[in-house]
């Protein structure tokens, strides 16, 4: 032992003599001269500085102003303090009877310029600077497409079926009634409320699909907590916002394609490929994956790297098809999800990975990056006040009223018909989702957006105690 100790001291003396005998003599060589004369002849790294006349803490805090200014540092401590502020919030929602994603919601918008910048302006402009909001972007997109993968995974089409008059009748109303609604309240909003250039068309539609839309997944997570999952009103829930949310998903793909074209035709010929590519999905993709993979490998416990490449693989394609075909990289996210096999237990193992990762670190970004939209101030006089009740009035009576409405008409009572309608309500992150691509298209103006954002966690947050109000009128029942 000591003859090692000995060894290593030798050699580490040696290696560092020879390591400062090389710096000394290369520090009295001249400086280079660069060859090309349009080249300057001094370049100074972005690290130096002149320590002639500066303290050492002057010295120290200028070196941390330097690397905190460098995007990577940004883009590390904007996501400490998003996922710390979503972890504290989602907390302090669970311990009052509110999905934690609830809380992560609110906890975007409150980063925003609603709270953070109008709080701590100069810190808010520090940490969430307009030059680092591209790279910041482009993250919570990858979340929410991973998200919206592990969302087509879950879908259960067995369940559908076993509900299949109740599901379409339920979910369909809890669409076209709110849809009807929300295109007519756009004729009275278009004028002062849509962006500058968009066509009525394009606003009516999204201000349609923003009053359908059921936040599927936040559905099951309320059904979980409150132990209605396996219920029959459970059951029937999920089914209705599956069906719900594969037809509102693809009638928005639609309403993208339509909104981007520049032309009947144009809408025509994108409105032909995206069906060509959902049919290639169903009808090819989905029977070939499983033999693509493997059955021994789809049985296995833990999906080797070669099967989740596949898996990357698929749903990169997939997206990259969608937003190439000019409506959203989501969809094809969405879409892979979908088609993924079924068999041993495959989609489940692939869902935990995939939420892991997207839960905690990936849609909490999304959250603030909508929050950083998301101005409250904005709302500054009775009448938008006024506006945004009348938003919230008439989701509410669309998506719960048309969902209860059909749900009697098919033979529930009236207490789980409004309970029903109280779940279908829930709008959550999907209808962020939706409002993101308005207004990143220009058709929403930041004052409707703020709106629609005030709707959608208002309408997601009023489900929980609607559910129980509704569940203990049992009176209501025999009505």
């Amino acid at each position: 032992m000591k003859r090692t100790a000995q060894l290593y001291l030798i050699i580490v003396s040696i290696v560092g003599l020879g390591i400062f005998f090389i710096l000394h003599l290369g520090s009295q060589l001249p400086s280079p001269v660069s060859k090309l004369a349009t080249e300057s002849v001094a370049v100074t790294g972005p690290h130096l500085t002149d320590v002639g006349d500066s303290s050492f803490l002057a010295l120290v805090e200028s070196n941390l102003r330097q690397n905190s200014n460098n995007p990577l540092s940004r883009l590390f401590l904007q996501l400490f303090i998003i996922i710390g502020a979503s972890g504290v919030v989602g907390w302090i929602f669970t311990r009052y009877g509110q999905p934690a994603v609830i809380g992560e919601m609110v906890a975007g918008v409150l980063l925003g310029p609603s709270l953070f910048g109008l709080l701590a302006p100069n810190v808010f402009h520090f940490v969430f600077a307009t030059s680092s909001l591209d790279a910041l972007g482009l993250f919570s997109q990858i979340g929410v497409c991973l998200f919206l993968f592990a969302v087509g995974m879950e879908l259960d089409i067995s369940e559908v079926r076993h509900k299949a008059q109740t599901a379409v009748v339920v979910s369909h109303s809890s669409i076209v009634i709110p849809y009807f609604l929300g295109v007519t309240l756009a004729l009275f909003l278009y004028s002062h409320l849509a962006q500058p250039g968009a066509s009525f068309i394009a606003f009516a539609l999204f201000m349609g699909i923003s009053m359908s839309i059921t936040a599927f997944p936040v559905l099951v997570r309320i059904l979980q907590d409150r132990g209605m999952f396996k219920t029959s009103l459970g059951s029937t829930a999920t089914a209705c916002a599956a069906v719900d949310d594969v037809t509102a998903w693809s009638m928005l793909a639609f309403v993208v394609a339509i909104a981007r074209a520049t032309s009947v035709g144009g809408a025509a010929f994108n409105l032909v490929l995206v069906l060509v590519f959902i049919s290639l999905m169903f009808f090819v993709i989905k029977p070939k994956l499983p033999s693509w993979i493997g059955r021994p490998a789809l049985e296995r416990p833990d999906p080797s790297k070669g099967v989740l490449a596949i898996v990357v693989g698929v749903v990169l394609v997939s997206a990259l098809t969608t937003e190439l075909i000019g409506i959203h990289a989501l969809f094809g996210a969405f879409l892979a999800g979908i088609v993924m096999p079924t068999a041993g237990g495959f989609r489940d193992k692939l869902v935990v990975r995939v939420e892991n990762l997207s839960a905690v670190l990936l849609l909490p970004v999304f959250f603030a990056f909508t929050g950083l939209r998301t101005q409250i101030g904005l709302l500054n006089s009775a009448e938008d006040w006024f506006i945004c009740l009348i938003i919230i009035a008439v989701a509410t009576a669309g998506k719960l009223g048309g969902s209860a409405l059909a749900a009697r008409l098919t033979g529930m009572n009236w207490s789980e018909s409004l309970q029903l309608g109280a779940l279908m309500n829930t709008r959550g992150l999907m209808e962020l989702i939706a409002l993101n691509i308005g207004y990143e298209m220009g058709i929403l103006s930041q004052h409707i957006f703020t709106m629609l954002v005030i709707m959608a966690l208002v309408t997601t947050i009023m489900t929980g105690p609607l559910v129980t109000g509704f569940g203990k009128k049992r009176w209501i029942a025999t009505a």
